[in-house]
């Protein structure tokens, strides 16, 4: 199964030029062939091309479907790290692993101040295809972890950082089917400021164990968790 992601699509529309192209020139797709496409949001059409244009691939809608949403919602604000790639390859792979929403964020430690969301937002577009997913994560603008502690309105919401004391492990800690915050910090990990201001905001401390993990290993490890324990139980 080959998928196309079009935001704007509905049926009722050609496919966007992106789409049409990739269709048409990559895929090798001509009038009379079947493709599937979502539109990021759940749906689900099988359609067949009348007229393959690569910059306006025309479609006749031959049955769709809307999949069903994931058990859980999952948000990890995540502080880019200073090689640019490795927090690229982090998006890519937590889309794979069907994430909800991604915000980066800037922290008192942070070496990297700027991130490109459009750069994010095609690394996911690609990833769902390569994975058949049908609903595309949201990638936000990046914001400070100090916004972020202070407008979290998830159901459970947790700070992984490395300061001495006892922790629970997040598999452990994690409720299943709720919308849940998890925050990883910069190489430099959070400061002192900011974990008090998360706890005193109602977020819980949690380990991922006894290594000490590179940022961009540490927010996939916990995404993966939290995968396996919606979809596990």
């Amino acid at each position: 199964m080959e998928l196309l992601v079009d935001k704007t699509f509905d049926g009722s529309l050609p496919l966007c030029e992106e789409e049409s192209a990739h269709c048409v020139k990559v895929l090798r797709h001509r009038a009379g062939d079947e493709v599937w496409v979502t539109d990021g949001q759940g749906t689900l059409y099988k359609c067949r091309i009348d007229v393959a244009n690569s910059k306006a691939c025309e479609l006749t809608v031959l049955e769709s479907e809307v999949k069903p949403p994931f058990k859980h919602y999952l948000h990890m604000a995540v502080a880019p790290t200073k090689n640019a790639d490795r927090f690229e390859w982090f998006v890519e792979k937590a889309t794979e692993l069907g994430i909800s929403e991604i915000t980066p964020i800037i922290c008192e430690h942070s070496e990297r101040q700027k991130i490109r969301v459009d750069r994010l937002e095609r690394l996911v577009v690609a990833a769902s295809k390569q994975s058949l997913k049908c609903y595309l994560p949201k990638i936000n603008e990046p914001c400070t972890a100090m916004e972020i502690i202070e407008n979290s309105a998830e159901e459970q919401c947790f700070i992984m950082h490395c300061d001495e004391g006892e922790k629970p492990h997040l598999y452990n800690a994690l409720k299943t089917n709720c919308s849940t915050l998890l925050m990883i910090g910069p190489e430099g990990d959070f400061s002192k400021k900011e974990v008090s201001k998360a706890l005193e905001k109602g977020f819980r401390e949690a380990t991922l164990g006894e290594e000490r993990l590179r940022t961009e290993t540490a927010a996939l490890a916990a995404c993966h968790m939290a995968d396996l324990k919606n979809n596990l139980v």
